[in-house]
């Protein structure tokens, strides 16, 4: 069974970011580079999006590490104040599901019902879950076999 919206959205004001975000600031790739998100169910356009290659990915590395030498704000920040963020960001991504379903059923074409009742709560419900888990480290690996860890 297939949804169809009455009135598509615009995508124009779906669409709040086209750019990579790099070293906390949204930048255009260095090629300039973009490239379409499709509609699958339409093939419609619905925008085009930076296209990160190598250089990009240079200046994320770059960005992280020294991000993660700095005296942060997140380095120095307990197990518990980070399990808080990512209980935050669930929370977030829960009172704006409607516009991230819709999003969703725009890029890859699945009716905004499914987006909305099963692709959704399941991403708050991995935030809440691994936020649970951010003070509980044991030490503990789960055995597997072959020459893995």
């Amino acid at each position: 069974m297939a949804t169809v919206l009455n009135e598509p959205p615009s995508t124009a004001s779906l669409v709040k970011q086209t750019k990579i975000l790099i070293d906390n600031k949204w930048v255009d790739s260095v090629s300039g580079k973009t490239f379409e998100t499709i509609n699958p169910a339409t093939g419609e356009v619905i925008t085009n999006v930076a296209e990160a290659d190598a250089a990009d990915v240079d200046l994320a590395v770059r960005a992280a590490r020294k991000a993660f030498h700095a005296k942060s704000v997140w380095r120095r920040m307990s197990a518990a104040e980070r399990g808080k963020l990512l209980n935050r960001l669930a929370d977030l991504v829960e009172a704006n599901i409607d516009e991230l379903s819709t999003l969703e059923s725009l890029d890859n074409g699945k009716p905004k019902h499914v987006a909305r009742a099963a692709d959704l709560p399941l991403v708050i419900a991995c935030y809440r879950y691994f936020a649970g888990w951010a003070d509980k480290i044991h030490g503990k690996t789960i055995p597997i076999a072959g020459d893995y860890f």
